[in-house]
Parts: C-alpha cells; sequence; structure tokens
C-alpha cells in the first residue's frame, strides 16, 4: 500500500469513527412523550384547589414543611398534574411557573442533551420520588423533564383521585405568547422537538408525544399562556362549567375558563 493509500485510508477510518461518535437521539417512547405537569404560583391555595375542583380534578397529594403546605399536587390524570405553589413573599410573580415533560428514560435523554453541547442539570431525584432534570428556557423560565419510579406519591397514587366529573381527561398542551421567538424555536428543536411554522406561529410536536400541542405566538402587552385541553363538545363543556359557578365564556368551539389569579384554562371542541 501506498503511503498516499495509507493515508486515504486512515483518513476514511477516522470519518467513520467521527460518524459513529456523532450522539443520536433517544428512541420516540424513552425521549419526551407528554407533559408532566404545569405548575403555578397561586394567591391562595384553597380557593385555587376549589376552582380545579369545579374543573372536576382532585387533589392527589400535598408536600408539606414545618406543619405547613408547600406544593399541591392536582390530577388531570395519571400521567399529568397541576401543581400549585403558595405564594410566601409578595415579591413572588404569580402564576405559570413551568411547564415539565414526562420522558421515558431521563438518563438517557439527559446524556444526550449533554453530548449535544447543552447543559441540562445533573439527574437528581426529587421529594415526590421521581427523578428530575431541568434548563433555564432564553426566557428565563425553567423547562423540566421528570421520570416516574416505582414507589414514587405519583405512581402510587395511580387509579386513584380520578374525578369523575373532569371536564377534561387531557391537558393537550400549552400557547404560549414568547418575546424571543426565533431563540425558543432553536431552544424547543434543541430538545428534539418538531417545529412547523403556521400563521405566524410556531407549532411544536414531539416524536413520542404525536398529541402534544405546543405553540408560541409573539408577546404582546397582556397576553398570557393559555392551557390548552381538549373535549368532546365545547357547548356541554361549558354548561358544565357554568353549572359549576365557573366564569367561563364560549366561542364557538373554545371555551375559556380563568382561574381566581387570571390563568387562562381553554376547552377545545375536539370531537374526541
Amino acid at each position: 500500500m501506498t503511503p498516499a493509500m495509507r493515508l486515504l485510508a486512515t483518513f476514511a477510518l477516522a470519518c467513520a469513527c467521527s460518524a459513529t461518535s456523532i450522539a443520536q437521539p433517544p428512541p420516540p417512547n424513552q425521549g419526551i412523550t407528554g407533559i408532566a405537569h404545569i405548575a403555578f404560583r397561586v394567591s391562595d391555595l384553597d380557593r385555587e384547589i376549589a376552582f380545579l375542583g369545579k374543573l372536576g380534578y382532585q387533589e392527589s397529594f400535598a408536600m408539606t414543611n414545618a406543619g405547613k403546605t408547600t406544593e399541591v399536587f392536582i390530577k388531570i390524570n395519571d400521567r399529568e398534574f397541576i401543581e400549585l405553589y403558595p405564594q410566601t413573599d409578595r415579591s413572588q410573580p404569580l402564576g405559570w411557573m413551568h411547564v415539565c415533560f414526562e420522558a421515558g428514560d431521563l438518563n438517557m435523554l439527559q446524556h444526550y442533551y449533554v453530548t449535544e453541547g447543552l447543559n441540562p442539570s445533573p439527574v437528581r431525584k426529587a421529594a415526590a420520588g421521581n427523578l428530575i432534570a431541568y434548563f433555564n428556557d432564553p426566557e428565563g423560565r425553567v423547562t423540566e423533564f421528570t421520570q416516574y419510579m416505582p414507589g414514587s406519591r405519583h405512581t402510587l397514587d395511580v387509579g386513584q383521585h380520578l374525578g369523575p366529573a373532569r371536564v377534561s381527561t387531557e391537558l393537550m398542551g400549552i400557547d404560549l405568547p414568547v418575546r424571543e421567538g426565533a431563540a425558543m424555536k432553536e431552544f424547543y428543536t434543541d430538545l428534539g422537538f418538531e417545529a412547523e411554522d403556521t400563521n405566524g406561529n410556531v407549532r411544536l410536536t414531539a416524536p413520542g408525544a404525536p398529541d402534544l400541542h405546543m405553540e408560541f405566538r409573539a408577546a404582546e402587552p397582556g397576553s398570557q399562556p393559555e392551557f390548552l385541553f381538549p373535549v368532546p363538545d365545547a357547548k356541554k363543556a361549558y354548561e358544565v362549567l357554568e353549572y359549576a359557578g365557573v366564569n367561563a365564556r364560549r366561542n364557538g368551539g373554545i371555551v375559556f375558563a380563568p382561574d381566581p389569579d387570571g390563568n387562562l384554562f381553554v376547552f377545545l371542541s375536539t370531537g374526541r
């Protein structure tokens, strides 16, 4: 073999090794599989729990410290929750705090993010017994990831606290106003979401969660996130909410139901 041929062979081998070392994203069932929870800081825990009860959602469990409730978990279904944190200081802003996505294998997903040059937190076990990791998005919000673990507070509650009168049994996604549209799109595509530009907004889906709906729109004065829940019939959903005493309004196939702090729960008629 001539020196040139040896050099060419060495180059080809180096290229092959480099190609095989490129990190591959986890299989869809091991990556992002859905939304695990959305979290709010509220002005009055009891009032917020009562509001969510009118939507048919029951308290699953709560965390306490020195006899004071520090966090309440409201169940949408066995894999989706609403986390409520009390405002303990007037300087703490009320409203939506973060979204947490469920991962099929969080250690695998976190390792992939690290090899991609991202900067996730280390995986650790949270107080409720599940694995968690997180990022800060380009606008400074926390984006969490969790993996439900055997024996955690969430898994021990499977099949319980599933209110029979739930207006919707699923959190479909979030419609989020953003200031840094391009940066947010890049952030989420780096996390493994597929982005599609539609009507001036950005719609995101995940290969392992085809029903998940995340959408970004340009932030305007007074705009706020909308939390999306599918219902078979918006008119019937509106009637149920009205009967329960919720101050809802309906616009065709969409029902808007603000909570006591003004967070907007939106029920969309999907026919399913």
